[in-house]
């Protein structure tokens, strides 16, 4: 694959939002999405969205 390919994203996402949290609530969350059959990374992508449709409301 050459450069220029992996820098081509199929969904078009180009950043990263990097955090800190405990082991614990990180292991948490990410069994419960499983659960759900959902990724943590969605649900994140999830919250994020309708925070900023709300204004900044959670």
């Amino acid at each position: 694959m050459s450069k220029s390919d992996k820098s081509k994203k199929k969904d078009g996402k180009d950043a990263q939002l990097v955090l800190r949290l405990d082991r614990e609530d990180r292991d948490a969350f990410v069994a419960l999405c499983k659960e759900r059959d959902t990724t943590a990374s969605r649900e994140v992508r999830r919250f994020i969205r309708a925070f900023l449709a709300g204004g900044g409301e959670p």
